[in-house]
């Protein structure tokens, strides 16, 4: 009797991490744009700001998306997501070229409908790369696609200012804006065309996962069910108030050095790549080093050490507390992947699901950087930078406890 051979998920998960790029790629534009869009459509802050709200406003679908693609499957809704993309882009550049009055707010829709397709790809990415191998080797992948999206998101702002705009910030006009987007459009929609004649495998979550463990297995009837998906929910949540924390705090933390009689030199923006850098460089050796360690260690570690950093700030002079700050960047590189893994465990044929109640944790960056935000007038930027402590510990005790809850 022949032994089974195992299926060759190689190209398949090449194309995942493909995907993976695009969505880190288009993220990061999005944001680099505030300052251009400031200029080319004569906005306050507040009004620049507004495409992040309108971006990040569509993971508020990511549950009905995720039911979407578990009744019409990974390979659909990852072609669907490309054509929204693409449609998005493309309808930005006959809206900015259409003479109207309300310009920004066109710009703004455009956005909302790219970012719907940016949630179908991060969807179909996050749980795909989990399963295209061994369920083992599930964190190393997971962290290995995210290296490559801190990759994009390293290229993308040098993208704007070097390609797109070609010019200073502060000379940036509404028609520098559209022929870009409609480039981007026509090849993200070249890619879902080529996708839709590739054979990409069916995944079943539920047939795999009882292959690997030897035993066939009850599922619950729902993703809800499973006590450690909503906790890994609330998991990224919190996360998502470290990674962004950080360079939301930084520019208050320069002023209130500079009104303490410390003033710091230059400006914060400009030590913020330092920060994006440490991920970048982080999520690399993670994936370099997950086969050795296990997850939960590791995740345990980085949060142990990023509170460290953060905490030394408080003590350290000057510059010195700046860049033990930003040094957590590479601590906080692979708690994204390392969270989602751990709660996609043992979910079967609910995995699509619990992806997309899973990632509505992205809500956790547009929510948590503004109340701490809040907190600055009040109680000062000291007070908001340690509300941080509580996403570490929570973080942890999912890590140590939370995740563990399975199977009952």
């Amino acid at each position: 009797m022949s032994q089974k051979q195992t299926p060759n998920y190689t190209f398949a998960l090449i194309i995942v991490i493909a995907v993976c790029f695009l969505i880190g790629f288009v993220t990061t534009m999005n944001n680099s744009m505030i300052e251009s869009l400031k200029y080319a459509f004569n906005l306050n802050d507040a009004q620049g700001n507004l495409v992040n709200t309108a971006f990040y406003g569509a993971y508020c679908l990511s549950i009905p998306f995720a039911m979407m693609m578990n009744k019409i499957g990974y390979k659909s809704t990852l072609v669907l997501g490309l054509v929204v993309v693409a449609c998005g882009f493309v309808a930005n550049y006959f809206g900015l070229t259409s003479g109207s009055a309300s310009l920004y707010n066109i710009f703004l829709g455009c956005m909302f409908i790219v970012a719907m397709g940016v949630v179908m790809l991060q969807l179909v990415a996050n749980p795909y790369v989990m399963v295209l191998g061994a369920p083992e080797g599930g964190a190393f992948r997971m962290t290995l696609s995210q290296a490559l999206n801190s990759v994009a998101t390293t290229v993308a702002p040098i993208f704007i200012t070097s390609i797109i705009l070609g010019k200073e910030t502060s000379q940036a006009t509404p028609e520098d804006i559209p022929m870009p987007f409609l480039g981007l459009g026509i090849f993200t929609l070249a890619l879902a065309l080529i996708l839709c004649f590739l054979k990409l495998p069916n995944i079943d979550e539920g047939a795999q996962a009882e292959e690997a463990s030897g035993e066939q297995k009850q599922w619950k009837s729902s993703a809800f069910k499973y006590p450690h998906v909503w906790f890994g929910a609330l998991g990224i949540f919190m996360y998502m108030g470290l990674e962004i924390g950080i360079p939301s705090m930084l520019p208050a933390y320069w002023k209130n050095a500079a009104a303490e009689g410390n003033p710091l030199p230059g400006s914060a923006t400009a030590f913020l790549p330092f920060y994006w850098g440490g991920m970048m460089v982080g999520r690399f050796v993670g994936a370099a080093i997950l086969s050795k360690f296990e997850p939960r260690k590791l995740l345990s570690f980085c949060l142990i050490m990023g509170a460290l950093c953060v905490g030394s700030s408080f003590f350290l002079p000057g510059m010195v507390g700046v860049y033990a700050m930003l040094a957590a960047g590479l601590f906080h590189s692979v708690m994204w992947p390392l969270i989602f893994n751990l709660g996609l465990q043992e979910l079967g044929p609910n995995t699509k699901t619990a992806s997309g109640l899973i990632n509505m944790g992205v809500l956790g960056g547009a929510t948590l950087p503004v109340i701490m935000a809040l907190l600055i007038p009040s109680y000062g930027v000291g007070v908001a930078i340690c509300m941080m402590f509580v996403y570490y510990a929570y973080v942890l005790w999912f890590t140590v406890k939370g995740c563990r809850v399975g199977l009952d």
